[in-house]
């Protein structure tokens, strides 16, 4: 066999080789691709559906259902897109289709669960991080143009809404456990704050917290006068009386 032979072989057993792993590593860049873009999908799916999980903890509308149902509808198309080989999302997306569709058809504002005022500042907390959450999915999937502006601009205000009320709750909660404790200065302080947050708005809600809370902070300054006059009385009793003690009679033995 000639050298020259010899080097061709070798030249081209190379290339193969180097060709081989070019292609390998090809396979493994769009394997790991398509790997990330379902892990993707997966997290909004799972995020998606914890939110929808929370439907007792606030108020959600028919509109705000169907917009997170269609999001997780959007992610299994997509991930099956992806991988047209996975059987099982076929069925899932069957499944969410028919959700979305019964939603539409049946769901009416009976359905809607009530507010539930917070007890606690933990679970005020856990309400408004939930209210942020749905605002900025409705907001993420108006710029994808898959929620509708006039949707968007209602719902928005409606959970801007939620979220005022869950801050108004929370401060009469808070200014109540502070008139317990005798902090009536902390009373005070978060009335008038609650009082100057609601005096940009003019909602049936807004106005009836509003009056709520000018009475609760009109009877703590009462409660002040009556109590600081019934000091000044007792005060002045008291130097009376020493007074009645220092002027009395001197008693002869």
């Amino acid at each position: 066999m000639s050298i020259p032979l010899v080097i061709g072989l070798f030249a081209l057993l190379l290339i193969l080789i180097v060709g081989y792993n070019i292609l390998i590593q090809y396979r493994q860049r769009l394997e790991s691709a398509k790997n990330q873009e379902l892990a993707k999908h997966i997290s909004i799916i799972d995020a998606t559906e914890e939110l929808i999980g929370n439907a007792h903890h606030l108020p959600y509308s028919k509109e705000l259902l169907v917009c997170l149902n269609q999001r997780i509808l959007f992610a299994l198309q997509s991930m099956k897109e992806a991988d047209p080989s996975d059987k099982s999302l076929s069925l899932r997306i069957k499944n969410v289709a028919e959700q979305i569709s019964h939603l539409q058809a049946n769901y009416s504002n009976s359905d809607v669960a009530g507010f539930k005022v917070p007890t606690t500042d933990k679970q005020a907390i856990g309400m408004l991080q939930l209210v942020k959450r749905l605002k900025n999915i409705i907001k993420n999937e108006h710029s994808k143009g898959r929620f509708s502006t006039q949707l968007f601009v209602t719902e928005n205000a409606r959970l801007e809404g939620l979220q005022l009320r869950i801050n108004i709750e929370n401060v009469v909660k808070r200014a109540n456990d502070s008139i317990v404790k005798r902090q009536l200065g902390t009373a005070k302080q978060l009335l008038k704050k609650g009082i100057d947050v609601l005096s940009t708005r003019n909602d049936s809600y807004a106005n009836t917290a509003r009056e709520k809370l000018q009475l609760m902070l009109s009877e703590i300054d009462s409660n002040q006068s009556l109590s600081n006059e019934q000091e000044r009385k007792q005060m002045i009793a008291k130097e009376q009386d020493e007074l009645d003690v220092l002027f009395q009679p001197k008693q002869k033995w």
